[in-house]
């Protein structure tokens, strides 16, 4: 497993710009088992522990009516990654891939993103199963599964185009 600096043989690094600021808010801190990159899964289960996600206020209110859905998509943001690696070696083997073909965690915007299984909420925690991110990772935003979702406003001419 990479370490948290490691550049691997094949992998390849860029100057990475400094960056913008892109006006995110952390709306709530995740609570999660793993405190190391090295014993956190690569992916999360469904059937992986029970992980917390605690809700800031002023957004706790937000949360009314997340308890309508069975998968939420939680995105936050991976603190600790490095953000200038372009090319990859995810096997160690010298094969690299670019970034984006890959789920890693070294992102020029380290997003993480996971659907997960909503077990319960109480008050400001949300608890669900399937993430795979470090203890007190920043939560930038939670939504509901785009498969469970039905749009509540009326329909608009782009809704149903295709191809």
């Amino acid at each position: 497993m990479v370490r948290e600096s490691e550049i691997r043989v094949g992998e390849t690094v860029v100057e990475a710009p400094k960056p913008n600021n892109a006006g995110l808010v952390y709306i709530g801190r995740i609570r999660t088992p793993w405190t190391s990159r090295l014993e956190t899964p690569r992916q999360g289960r469904h059937d992986g522990p029970v992980c917390r996600l605690e809700i800031f206020e002023p957004w706790v209110p937000a949360l009314q009516g997340l308890d309508l859905y069975k998968t939420l998509e939680v995105i936050y943001w991976l603190h600790l990654s490095r953000r200038d690696l372009v090319l990859q070696s995810p096997k160690n083997d010298g094969q690299a891939r670019g970034t984006f073909s890959l789920r890693s965690p070294v992102r020029p915007n380290p997003l993480g993103t996971s659907l997960v299984k909503l077990v319960g909420i109480e008050g400001s925690t949300v608890f669900v199963r399937g993430l795979d991110c470090l203890d007190e990772t920043p939560l930038l935003d939670l939504k509901p599964d785009r498969c469970e979702f039905t749009p509540l406003a009326p329909p608009q001419p782009g809704d149903f185009q295709t191809e």
